[in-house]
Order: C-alpha cells, then sequence, then structure tokens
C-alpha cells in the first residue's frame, strides 16, 4: 500500500479522501489542515490516523510516501517544493501554480528527485472524452478546419456568494485558472500545441462581500474568458470560458473538419464529470450520437462523478510509482496549462496577439534570467 497524506480538505473531503480510501493500492495515513482542531476532527471522521497543522511534521512521518495537495493555487508552489524536496511523490490540484515560471521549477525539481508528480487533469480520464480523443486520433473528421470550445459554468453566479481568494488575482483565482487550466491542458491532448493567442477577460462581478467585515471589496480576478488561438497545425480555434451564466449546454466541444463534425458535450450544470455524449455526422447529415465503448465506462459510479474520474488519475499516479516510470499527465503538462495561463493574461493586458514558445523552448531557458511575476 502507499502511504497518502492529504493536504487541502475542501476538494479534499469532497474527492480526494473517498478516491484514495476507494483505491486498493492506497491508504490515507495523514491531514493536514492549518487550523489543528479541524485536522484532527477530520481524520477522525475519516479514521485518518496523523492529523497536523505542520506540513513538515507530516514529510517526516516515514509512512507517508505521496502527498496530494488541493489547497488554494497561491500555497501549490511552497507546498509542492516542500513535497519534492521530502522526496515524495505529488498529486497537485489545477492550477499547477502562480505563474509558469514556478510551474517550471515544480517540474524540473520533481525529474532531479526521481519522484512521480501528477496534475489532476482529469478530463484525460472520462469516458465519453477518451471516445473523442479515439475518434479525433482516427482522423474521424479528417483536415481539421475549426474548433469551437465553450465552457459555461454558473458557479460564481449569485452576488451574494462572498469575497475569498478566488476573488484576488493574486492568489490564483479566477476563471482562467479554474477552468482555463483544464481547457488547455485537453486542447493540447486533443488537438496538439499553441502558436498564438488572444484573450480578453472580464469581471462581470466587480465587487463581492468581504466576510470578515461585511463591506463590499474589489474583485479582481476574470468572470468570463474569450480566447482565440492558432494552434501549431493551422487550426484556428475560439474558446468561451464563464462562470457565471446558466446555459443549457455548460460544457461542448464543437470539431469540424472537411470529412465530418465531431461533439462532444454534458446537459449537466451540477455535475462536470458524468452526463457528456459525442455526436457526429458526415457533411450534410443530421447529428446523430454515438455509443461509448463499454471499456471505456467507469466501473463503479460515485455521486459525485469528480470523485470517477479522480480515481483514474489516482491508479495512473500509483502505476507510475510502482514502475518508476512518469506518466501523463505529469508536472509537465501543467508546465504548459500554465504558460498559455499567464500568456493569456498578457495578451489581455497588452490587447495585442501573443506568440506561444515550445514547451521545450520555454523549458529550456535559464530559470535565473526569468522573473518571476
Amino acid at each position: 500500500m502507499i502511504g497518502v497524506a492529504i493536504v487541502g480538505t475542501g476538494f479534499g473531503q469532497k474527492v480526494h479522501i473517498p478516491a484514495f480510501q476507494a483505491h486498493h493500492k492506497t491508504e490515507i495515513v495523514a491531514v493536514y489542515h492549518r487550523d489543528i482542531n479541524k485536522a484532527q476532527a477530520i481524520a477522525k471522521a475519516h479514521n485518518i490516523p496523523h492529523a497536523s497543522d505542520n506540513l513538515s511534521e507530516i514529510l517526516t512521518l516515514p509512512q507517508v510516501q505521496a502527498v496530494s495537495i488541493s489547497t488554494p493555487p497561491f500555497l501549490h508552489y511552497e507546498m509542492g517544493k516542500k513535497v519534492l524536496e521530502a522526496g515524495k511523490h505529488l498529486l497537485l490540484e489545477k492550477p499547477t501554480a502562480l505563474n509558469a515560471t514556478e510551474a517550471k521549477e515544480l517540474y524540473q525539481l520533481a525529474q532531479q528527485q526521481g519522484v512521480i508528480a501528477t496534475v489532476d487533469f482529469e478530463f484525460r480520464f472520462v469516458p465519453a472524452w477518451q471516445y473523442f480523443a479515439e475518434l479525433l486520433s482516427s482522423e474521424y473528421v479528417g483536415n481539421l478546419r475549426l474548433i469551437k470550445i465553450d465552457w459555461l459554468g454558473a458557479s460564481r453566479s449569485d452576488t451574494s456568494r462572498p469575497w475569498n481568494w478566488y476573488s484576488s488575482q493574486e492568489k490564483g483565482g479566477g476563471a482562467l485558472g479554474s477552468l482555463g487550466s483544464h481547457a488547455f491542458d485537453y486542447i493540447h491532448w486533443l488537438f496538439g500545441p499553441v502558436d498564438r493567442l488572444n484573450a480578453y477577460l472580464n469581471t462581470a462581478i466587480p465587487t463581492r462581500i468581504d466576510p470578515a467585515n461585511g463591506e463590499l471589496k474589489a474583485v479582481n480576478t476574470d468572470d468570463n474568458c474569450l480566447l482565440s488561438l492558432g494552434l501549431v497545425n493551422g487550426t484556428p480555434c475560439q474558446v468561451s470560458i464563464s462562470a457565471v451564466v446558466h446555459a443549457a449546454k455548460p460544457h461542448k466541444i464543437e470539431v469540424y473538419g472537411d470529412k465530418g463534425t465531431l461533439v462532444l458535450e454534458s446537459d449537466d450544470q451540477k455535475d462536470y464529470i458524468h452526463g457528456f455524449r459525442v455526436w457526429s455526422s458526415q457533411p450534410g447529415q443530421p447529428l446523430a450520437e454515438m455509443e461509448i465503448p463499454s471499456q471505456l465506462l467507469f466501473p463503479q459510479h460515485y455521486a459525485d462523478g469528480r470523485i470517477c474520474a479522480f480515481l483514474r488519475v489516482v491508479n495512473e499516479w500509483v502505476t507510475g510509482i510502482e514502475t518508476q516510470q512518469e506518466i501523463i499527465p505529469s508536472l509537465l503538462q501543467g508546465v504548459y496549462s500554465q504558460l498559455l495561463m499567464d500568456l493569456s493574461h498578457q495578451s489581455h493586458e497588452s490587447g495585442n496577439w501573443v506568440d506561444v514558445p515550445s514547451l521545450e523552448s520555454f523549458l529550456a531557458q535559464d530559470l535565473r534570467k526569468t522573473e518571476r511575476k
């Protein structure tokens, strides 16, 4: 059994803890919370033997071989660095860090330490998405001509929702970090690298109530993101992301080629894992739903679909740890996603298109010459 420490207990309690307890090769041996009383209460509720408000203390436990981090993004770099320096395997929630320089440092440190580090890009493990990827790889649509992506959520649409770290760009908040980090990863996975991009970011709800004093506090993160991408293979890609709208089809990818069309979509606002369906058509024909092959389906369902997909991420991570072979996604994919997010902010601030370097050239840049924002 691989002994895992849980760091971050919001998403961690909803998804990470039940998934690690369900996996037959992982055992949760410690939990971290900045409040020791809460750490102890969570440990007691889930029968976890160790609880602590000190990450360094947890990392000294010999039974801790791997650490799963699901804290807010502004804590990822320092915590991830501690975990990797301690020689522990790392599973990190997205976005990887606050900027691509931090993400690159974590990736290179994991390489130096010889540990297996991954990012929770769970869409790679959803059955409908895997089938969609297979169809694209088989050139089902022929030569790509246009890609359209809409990811339109309502998680931040309630104006009474209080100000928190998500409302602060300095803490890694915003729809681009929350949703765009996934989108940039799956665009690279499904369609290949990006050559240039143009971004417009918008704050739809400019103030929220500060729970500390009950007063309105300014929000400086994005609620809406409009992205135009030019892929290296020449295909244009249009992306619309929102965290403040109610849409009938909250997540939809349309791919148009010279031989046909593929559509991946879900109409489930509350569960962004279950409910995806794949549709296809040939030129001049109506869309028809395609049956997802049984071998790709989840072997077991959970009320929270995120657990289903996260379990597959855990399984990939465990395989990498057992074989000592780097897996995909690794922190390398996290670096690329973070790079595209950084360049999106740069594009928005300048009002211009920006060129995207290859991942190889970005990794080759001297870290000492790269300014951290």
